[in-house]
């Protein structure tokens, strides 16, 4: 998008807007960064703040490196765009964020990816297995959705919904993992955590020794533990100024 253009549509949205945006877009870069991406097929939401049910997502083509707070695409429930773009979008991102979005008034920020880590241990019977202490923080709020084929038929939705719940985490199986927070950076803490626990798993059995599991009793109390350790995993202050900066230095100009 031309400076112009990006002018233009900084002005013509709201500040809340424009801070979802600019957000959304570091998320994507991220993604990019920390090698959890998948070409151009996984995608990112994000509600935009409001009375109306409109959020933004990846222009379909653009890599998750390129995304700029302008270049989102902003759409409605229905999958028709708001406002003028150039981009499609993924038809597989749209069944899935909109149906989360419409069910979930807290989830602001819906996240998925297809990343090697995730799709191996969402291809295991177990899933999940509670031998870090990363995976206690994602057993805490994790639920499973079977494998449906490519998620575009919109009967799918209600078992989407039912199988996240009100949890943070769902892992899709056979598929990727998938992440819920207020904002793009509870959804991204949430995944760096899933994502973790998926590649000590896999590391850890590839070792192939014997696996020490974690007490039931302290997975039971791990909701209070996090709370206290991590304040209650505060992502806003805690940990993304920080992912921003490493962000500013490696790969700038995801807020134009």
């Amino acid at each position: 998008m031309s400076s112009i253009a990006e002018e233009r549509l900084r002005d013509s949205v709201s500040v809340e807007e424009w801070e979802a945006r600019v957000n959304l877009a570091a998320a994507y870069r991220l993604t990019a960064l920390f090698g959890w991406d998948d070409l151009v097929f996984t995608h990112i939401s994000a509600r935009v703040p409001g009375p109306k049910h409109h959020f933004l997502i990846n222009p379909y083509g653009m890599m998750f490196e390129e995304m700029t707070a302008s270049s989102l695409v902003k759409i409605d429930l229905d999958g028709h765009k708001v406002d003028d773009s150039p981009y499609d979008i993924n038809p597989a991102g749209f069944t899935i964020h909109s149906a989360i979005h419409q069910a979930r008034e807290d989830a602001m920020c819906v996240f998925h990816t297809h990343s090697i880590n995730g799709v191996a241990v969402a291809s295991q019977k177990e899933g999940l297995l509670p031998i870090s202490q990363h995976s206690l923080f994602v057993l805490a709020s994790l639920g499973y959705h079977d494998y449906e084929g490519v998620a575009l038929n919109d009967d799918e939705k209600p078992r989407l919904v039912r199988d996240l719940g009100d949890r943070t985490v769902l892992m899709l199986r056979n598929h990727g993992l998938l992440t819920v927070g207020a904002s793009p950076a509870e959804a991204f803490v949430a995944m760096y955590m899933s994502e973790a626990a998926c590649s000590i798993q896999l590391r850890a059995q590839a070792g192939g020794s014997e696996l020490v599991p974690i007490p039931q009793q302290i997975l039971d109390g791990i909701r209070r533990q996090a709370s206290q350790v991590t304040r209650g995993l505060d992502a806003e202050r805690l940990v993304w100024p920080g992912l921003l900066r490493r962000l500013d230095r490696r790969n700038p100009g995801y807020a134009c």
